[in-house]
């Protein structure tokens, strides 16, 4: 009997530590904590929203955490660890804290809770559950469930995928507890079955594959030589082309010496007969 007290005993200590660090991090955000034994002492891992807040400037704040948790719970060597929430909207303690607080400050707890659903859904979780219990409305005590996507109630993928989480809304008309089912984006059920080929066929699948790369490597070199062919035949175009212009200019260059030279002569005549004229008028004067 004393193995079962000492296991019921580390419960109970586990269960008062966690709501002794949930009451000291509730401005941050908690969001679990978890407790490892090593043989350096415990490892306490703590998962909150704003790391900061519990960090404390210049760590003063986890300093005082780590010398609380060790005179109130008699733990060895407690070495505390702060971990930032990635995504707080798919955290199931943290958004019934959220909501919890919502409800706290007045909102009417129909559009919490489905403002709450829709953005847990839309942070990519699978399926979200929302429970509230207690006087709600009235001085009769009932229950308001908001559901949406796929949850698991039992078996072992609940404990794998489902994340949950309780909070307590403190109202005039008295305690409404809120508890929040999470299942986790990446959870893979057992109804989902991905079909494998059979050997022969992924056999035949893979050299397919392999004939189509030879035959997209053929087309790629085909490709290349026509391209480069065709630069070829450009550059011979082009060659040619300036061949021929070079020629054009080379014969208007010879045209315009040949008009230059008649024009030349016939310049030198026009003056030898404008000399014999003059020679002549000077002869019949005489």
């Amino acid at each position: 009997m004393a193995r079962e007290k000492k296991f019921v005993k580390e419960k109970m200590q586990r269960v008062q530590l966690k709501e002794f660090l949930q009451a000291q991090t509730e401005r941050a955000g908690f969001g679990g904590a978890e407790v490892t034994r090593t043989p350096m002492g415990t490892r306490i891992t703590l998962y909150t929203e704003r790391p900061a807040l519990v960090i404390g400037r210049k760590g003063k704040r986890i300093r005082e955490l780590t010398e609380d948790i060790k005179r109130k719970f008699d733990f060895d060597n407690p070495q505390v660890e702060v971990q930032e929430v990635s995504v707080p909207e798919l955290n199931a303690q943290i958004m019934a804290e959220k909501l919890a607080s919502s409800l706290e400050r007045g909102w009417y707890f129909r559009r919490a809770g489905h403002s709450t659903v829709r953005n847990i859904i839309d942070s990519g979780a699978k399926g979200c559950q929302i429970i509230l219990s207690g006087k709600l409305t009235g001085p009769r005590h009932r229950v308001e469930k908001f559901q949406d996507g796929h949850i698991k109630y039992c078996g072992e993928e609940k404990k794998k995928w489902i994340d949950e989480g309780f909070a307590q809304a403190k109202l005039k008309l008295g305690v409404i507890g809120v508890t929040v089912r999470i299942m986790d984006p990446e959870a893979r059920l057992p109804d989902e079955i991905e079909i494998i080929p059979p050997e022969e066929e992924a056999e035949d699948a893979e050299g397919e594959k392999e004939e189509k790369a030879e035959e997209e490597a053929e087309k790629e070199v085909e490709e290349e030589e026509e391209e480069k062919e065709a630069e070829e035949e450009k550059a011979s175009e082009e060659k040619d082309s300036l061949e021929e212009d070079v020629e054009e200019m080379e014969i208007e260059e010879e045209v315009e010496e040949e008009v230059e030279e008649e024009v030349e002569e016939e310049a030198e005549e026009e003056v030898e007969e404008e000399v014999e004229e003059e020679v002549e008028e000077e002869e019949e004067a005489e």
